[in-house]
């Protein structure tokens, strides 16, 4: 099994109820055809860098998971013939891209670098 990850756009029209179904069914779609989510995160509603039938925003939703390759052509199927889909893009990342997630998930990247000493003490 690979590790993939992919990100979906919703439109911008969806109540909170009706997005987190969509996700859901996506979700269901991957564990039924034998993925398993490593990591969820939803960006919220952000706004895209151009129009997309006309809207100027979208909730992202991103999905990294563990999956046989058959199964990826299968999602995005399903996120062709869903009309609350915008935009969608799945990847297949490779061992540095693995380790970077990994790395971004644990909050590496959110931790201040230690500083030096302050200007105060430098003066006396």
């Amino acid at each position: 099994m690979q590790q993939y990850e992919t990100v979906i756009i919703l439109t911008p029209l969806l109540s909170e109820e009706v997005s987190k179904e969509t996700v859901a069914k996506f979700k269901s779609i991957l564990t039924e055809g034998g993925a398993e989510i490593i990591h969820e995160d939803n960006w919220g509603l952000k706004k895209l860098a151009y129009p997309i039938e006309k809207k100027t925003t979208g909730f992202y939703h991103l999905t990294e998971f563990k999956a046989p390759g058959e199964l990826i052509s299968k999602l995005e199927i399903e996120y062709r013939r869903d009309e609350r889909i915008m935009r969608f893009l799945t990847i297949k990342l490779d061992k540095h891209a693995i380790a970077y997630s990994e790395k971004k998930r644990s909050g590496a990247f959110n931790k201040k670098k230690a500083e030096g000493p302050k200007a105060e003490e430098v003066a006396n």
